[in-house]
């Protein structure tokens, strides 16, 4: 009965967002609704959008393993993402109606600018959508009871939905994220009910964690731990601001004020409902110690939904799982849809200035579809666990994107060579760091994101007279547009 519950959600889904794609009359629809969403929509569509696989299965996994100071990435710092956003740069984004957040790249820094952060921006969203196809073959394979295998699971997740998000775009996702965050919320707070009965209280479980020593937040007081713990802050705090999807909401707002409180509500619903996974996932060391010895070690993903489908009743199971396959439907389709409409927008189309939006539309779809097929067959052959995927995944826009998005919309000395600058400081560095002092005291990112703030700051206070010889040099190197 369960299998059948999902099959059938999942078809109704499918149909609600095929029935949204009918609003798709050109790229502003695809991209951004046409400016038109409502607050709930909007604020539904940024709460659905974070709240992944990696929320209900990722972080879970990592809190058991390495408690609350292992997890300060997510939701601490994904949450903290949102206000930020919210507060500081949703009205300024919004007013410039532009589709993608390449556009403001392109505007503020020029041509070059713009197709290096596009491919820093589309190559960040290879593990976080490849996270979100990997759940989707976890949970078919354990609702099946190991019927249907993970690549298999993994190969239908991505084929269907790939197809609203190919038609509906924007549209799509919206509507299908309003309904999902709807499901999200009922399904947690119901069988977070269910595993408060099961183990005698929220607060037994708050007791038995503390004194296992899982709610210790803060580093040592140490540099490298201190460093460490920064470094993981600021990766998911600051390197998903310059994101196309963070973007997106913000765009599809019908107004700036609606921008702007959607981002912070949605970042305070997210850090809220983000911890009914981590109660439920350990409270399987109140009620299954021996699931925990099981896969603890192995694959501690699995810890949650085995719990679930060993413990909790049919009907809780249908909860759980009709929640979980939201997340990570609506996850799915908004990190599908983000980086294909950016590379189309930011990088094709300045090639070929004479694209009609009919030409621009269809190119986008085009991408959708490849980049389905790229992050699928990652998803199938990465051994990495969906919250490293995750994580990981915003090294990149971190050390390349976050300081020429915050120091162009804030310092008035940005220029073309303190942007150019930025990046291949930040990128470079990091990559350095990476191959040859990964474990070193200081992280990559974190040398990385300093590197980047340094190059910024040499362009911006570079004389006049170097900076009009750099402009020269580049027209005459760059192609026309």
């Amino acid at each position: 009965m369960l299998l059948w519950f999902v099959i059938i959600y999942w078809v109704i889904s499918i149909g609600i967002g095929l029935w949204a794609a009918l609003r798709v009359k050109n790229t502003a629809d695809f991209a951004v609704a046409g400016h038109s969403l409502p607050l709930p929509i909007v604020t539904a569509t940024v709460f659905a959008t974070w709240f992944g696989s990696e929320t209900v299965l990722g972080i879970p996994a990592t809190f058991l393993k390495e408690g609350l100071g292992g997890i300060v990435a997510d939701p601490f710092g994904s949450s903290l993402c949102l206000i930020l956003v919210g507060i500081f740069f949703a009205k300024h984004l919004y007013n410039r109606k532009m589709l993608t957040i390449g556009d403001f790249f392109r505007e503020k820094y020029g041509r070059t600018v713009e197709i290096l952060v596009t491919l820093c921006i589309v190559a960040s969203y290879l593990g976080w959508v490849a996270a979100q196809i990997k759940a989707l073959g976890l949970v078919f394979n354990v609702v099946s009871e190991g019927g249907v295998s993970q690549t298999t699971g993994m190969l239908i997740g991505a084929g269907s939905v790939l197809i609203y998000t190919l038609f509906g775009g924007m549209w799509s996702v919206a509507i299908t994220d309003f309904i999902q965050m709807i499901v999200i919320v009922i399904g947690m707070l119901y069988i977070g009910g269910e595993m408060a009965i099961e183990t005698g209280g929220v607060g037994v479980v708050i007791e038995h964690a503390a004194a296992a020593g899982k709610l210790n937040f803060w580093p040592e007081l140490n540099l490298a731990a201190i460093l460490g713990f920064m470094a993981a802050l600021f990766t998911m705090m600051l390197g998903s601001i310059p994101q196309q999807d963070v973007f997106q909401r913000i765009a599809s707002s019908k107004n700036s004020t609606i921008a702007v409180q959607a981002a912070i509500l949605g970042g305070v619903l997210y850090f809220i409902f983000a911890f009914i996974p981590l109660f439920l996932a350990y409270s399987a060391s109140l009620l299954d110690p021996d699931l925990i010895a099981k896969y603890i070690n192995t694959d501690p993903q699995l810890i949650l939904p085995k719990l679930i489908m060993t413990q909790a009743p049919l009907f809780a199971q249908i909860m759980f799982f009709g929640a979980l396959l939201s997340a990570i439907k609506s996850c799915a389709s908004a990190t599908l849809l983000a980086p294909s409409v950016t590379f189309a927008e930011n990088i094709v189309r300045g090639f070929y200035q004479h694209l009609t939006d009919h030409q621009l539309l269809k190119m986008m779809r085009v991408t959708v579809l490849c980049f389905t097929v790229i992050v699928t067959t990652f998803a199938i052959n990465s051994e990495l666990s969906i919250f490293k995927m995750v994580e990981s995944a915003y090294k990149i826009t971190l050390v390349s994107a976050f300081i020429p998005l915050a120091f162009g919309v804030y310092w008035s000395r940005a220029n073309s060579l303190g942007g150019l600058l930025a990046i291949v400081f930040g990128l470079v560095v990091w990559i350095t760091c990476e191959i040859f002092a990964p474990h070193g005291v200081m992280p990559p990112q974190l040398a990385g994101l300093l590197a980047s703030l340094a190059g910024m700051l040499i362009g911006g206070w570079l004389p006049n007279s170097v900076l009009q010889y750099f402009s020269g040099s580049v027209k005459q190197t760059l192609p026309p547009g």
